[in-house]
């Protein structure tokens, strides 16, 4: 596309009808709650192994490698699960793919709970993981679909704040299930039980809702696309839309395939790929769910004890939510940039922190305790203010519409598996270089990230969806005036 055919784009947003008020934004918002209660199903079986671990172990005799494997057996399927969805909700869809995705939730949760040993069990976890990757990919694209460009990054984020709502129930549910039915049997099973119940109102939530009109042009369903649009938009800007919409769509059918083979013939694809595969790569290595998932014995080798630990572990799951509610605001008034520097800047910050106050404050003194865990809140608070949201949102926005569900899915891919290898092998590195090095390095990984952020990330807000698109396959997105221009 020419420069004066992107300058028309930049025009029609520009002369798009006011997003407005009325009944058809209670629509949006009521569609993106249901859509979001993946993103609470991936938090909470993720977040549940948090303190289902400990009692889980003596019942199932697990060792130190085992417990990794249970772990991490969620984090590995949810990297093919990733993939694997992505492409399948550009073949069939995203509304199809998310309520087949509810019905793997169940699968996979009646599985564990009724678990009788360790094959099961990660037959179970394996099931939840293809589940929890494929939310993970296919959820945030379907939001960012839906959403019109005034509001994307807030309604896009509402994925992650559910993820960290979620996580946050676990940790809740687990202390309270643990402090008081902690003497039972199988106490762990009760905790897995409870994600029954979002996976099954996921299900039925999906039913009543509408399909992502940009698949649907996508797939030259027009008509049903302006229906769509016109349950959740005015009807003057509904139409608007559509044609903007059409219009980028069919020019960008000549340059972008929607097959591998599109990655493999524009150096503009492949770049914005690997800025992709960065973004999700770098997210995991700040270690923020090797907190998630360990917390408990973090705190607990921090000192405190058992039971204790599973009280304050609420805590970073508490500042969690609050700093992505915060961060949901942020994406609408702070750049993506600006936003992902900024807050990889604090948590390498605090994970140098926790590193010289491990080493400051020795095993037995009165103050290590708590002082790491105000250290290790105020990495959680950092990262979902300044990183989680604007990660998944910058993910759902920088991929053409033609191989946007392949493109998140790899990017997805290797998110998981970056996260699955750290789950595997946490346990063992604080084993062997205890949190004073786990956690300086981290921080040495965190330098990198800014360094990479500084150099790679684009910038999208303020712009639609076609106008990314326009400019990721022609590369103007990285040229240094965009840049500027946009930092500004």
């Amino acid at each position: 596309m020419s420069t004066a055919e992107n300058s028309g784009l930049v025009r029609e947003r520009i002369a798009l009808p006011p997003l407005g008020h009325g009944s058809f934004r209670r629509r949006l918002h009521a569609v993106a709650l249901i859509a979001t209660l993946g993103g609470l199903l991936f938090g909470y079986d993720t977040g549940v192994i948090n303190g289902a671990l400990e009692p889980m172990k003596e019942d199932l005799g697990l060792t130190a490698f085992t417990e990794g494997v249970v772990t991490s057996s969620l984090l590995f399927a949810a990297a093919i699960g990733a993939m694997i969805s992505g492409r399948i909700s550009d073949a069939l869809g995203r509304r199809k793919t998310i309520m087949a995705l509810a019905v793997l939730f169940l699968i996979g949760t009646i599985t564990c709970v009724f678990a009788p040993g360790f094959g099961v069990m990660v037959l179970g976890r394996i099931i939840l993981g293809l589940a929890v990757g494929g939310a993970s990919t296919v959820v945030p694209v379907y939001l960012a679909e839906l959403a019109p460009y005034e509001i994307r990054g807030s309604l896009a984020g509402r994925n992650e704040l559910m993820i960290v709502i979620g996580q946050l129930a676990a940790f809740v549910i687990n202390a309270i299930i643990g402090n008081v039915w902690g003497d039972h049997d199988g106490v762990w099973r009760y905790m897995l039980a409870v994600a029954a119940l979002p996976a099954i109102c996921l299900m039925v939530g999906m039913m009543t809702v509408p399909e992502s009109p940009r698949w649907l042009i996508s797939k030259d369903r027009v008509e049903e696309a302006t229906a769509v649009l016109s349950t959740i938009r005015s009807q003057q800007r509904a139409q608007a839309e559509v044609d903007m919409i059409t219009e980028i769509a069919e020019m960008e059918k000549t340059r972008v395939k929607g097959s591998w083979s599109s990655i493999r013939d524009s150096r503009w694809v492949r770049r914005i790929l690997l800025v992709g595969i960065g973004l999700g790569v770098f997210q995991q290595l700040t270690g923020i769910n090797a907190i998630m998932y360990y917390g408990q014995s973090v705190l607990k080798d921090a000192g405190f004890e058992s039971k204790a630990a599973l009280i304050a572990n609420i805590a970073p799951g508490v500042i969690a939510v609050i700093g992505s509610a915060i961060a949901l605001w942020l994406a609408q008034h702070m750049n993506r940039r600006t936003t992902l520097l900024i807050g990889y800047s604090l948590t390498t910050l605090f994970h140098f922190l926790i590193g010289i106050a491990s080493v400051t404050l020795p095993e037995g003194n009165a103050w290590r305790p708590w002082v790491l865990l105000f250290l290790i809140v105020c990495f959680v608070g950092s990262m979902q203010t300044f990183l989680n949201v604007v990660t998944w949102v910058l993910l759902s926005e920088i991929f053409p519409l033609q191989i946007r569900g392949l493109a998140i899915g790899i990017s997805v891919f290797c998110l998981w598996i970056a996260n699955a290898f750290l789950g595997l092998f946490f346990p063992t590195i604080v084993e062997a270089i205890g949190i004073t090095g786990t956690f300086f390095m981290f921080g040495v990984i965190g330098l990198f990230a800014i360094g990479f952020v500084y150099t790679q990330a684009p910038e999208t807000r303020g712009r639609t969806l076609e106008e990314v698109e326009d400019d990721v396959t022609t590369g103007a997105i990285y040229t240094h005036h965009l840049r500027e221009k946009t930092d500004a």
